[in-house]
């Protein structure tokens, strides 16, 4: 995922930090529950990745930040949003779904594209919830959700200087074409790592992702799509 330039702006009012929007507070729980209670796989660089996650969210709701006003805004494939709500209500990861319900009449929905190419418009877009540009700001993590439709395949990328995990929250989906990952599951990209992401052909799929890095990255992040090979 790329991230627009556009800056948010602060509230106007009496209430205007974290701990008058419960709604943002219990969902930032949401996240810290995954990151403290989940299964690291025994692999030691995801368990790191998890504290990382669990460290700089604790250090940002601390700081109680102000919230910054953010227009809701919708892109065409929110049509699948309630579809995805429902999924992730049933299953393991039914905690994270009520509490985006709670908030979804308030997010912006974008693609992070100036240009976005055709055959992603109807198919995805991203909110961010916590970071550089999130209506809950920091700049040492950014959390959010990405929503796919069915039958989408978002392209082989990187990220440069951070590291990104996405946690299912509904709907199957794979990467790189490696395995089949249900809601619940944890996938950890590295610094540059090239990745793919595909979904199932019935549901959409919607993921939580949680980006950790220099504050220079998280703030300008770049993504590099991996060019095409020729077929010899």
């Amino acid at each position: 995922m790329a991230l627009s330039t556009g800056q948010p702006t602060p509230l106007r009012g009496e209430s205007t930090t974290l701990n008058d929007f419960p709604d943002w507070i219990y969902l930032l729980r949401e996240f810290e529950a995954l990151y403290r209670h989940g299964s690291a796989g025994g692999s030691a660089k995801i368990r790191t990745h998890r504290k990382a996650v669990r460290d700089a969210l604790s250090k940002s709701i601390a700081g109680n930040p102000d919230i910054v006003d953010r227009p809701p805004e919708t892109k065409p494939v929110i049509a699948h949003l309630s579809r995805a709500l429902d999924l992730g209500e049933r299953a393991a990861m039914q905690g994270m779904a009520r509490a985006l319900r709670e908030v979804q009449g308030r997010l912006t929905w974008e693609y992070g594209y100036e240009k976005v190419p055709k055959s992603l418009i109807n198919k995805f877009a991203y909110a961010e919830i916590l970071g550089p540009r999130g209506p809950v700001p920091s700049d040492i993590l950014t959390l959010g959700f990405v929503l796919f439709a069915p039958r989408t395949t978002y392209p082989q990328h990187s990220h440069a200087g951070i590291e990104e995990s996405y946690i299912s929250v509904a709907g199957a989906w794979s990467e790189n074409n490696a395995a089949v990952y249900a809601p619940g599951s944890l996938i950890l990209n590295g610094s540059g790592d090239e990745h793919r992401i595909t979904t199932g052909d019935i549901d959409p799929c919607l993921l939580a992702y949680a980006w950790v890095g220099p504050k220079d990255a998280l703030n300008a992040p770049e993504m590099k799509f991996t060019p095409k090979r020729k077929a010899p």
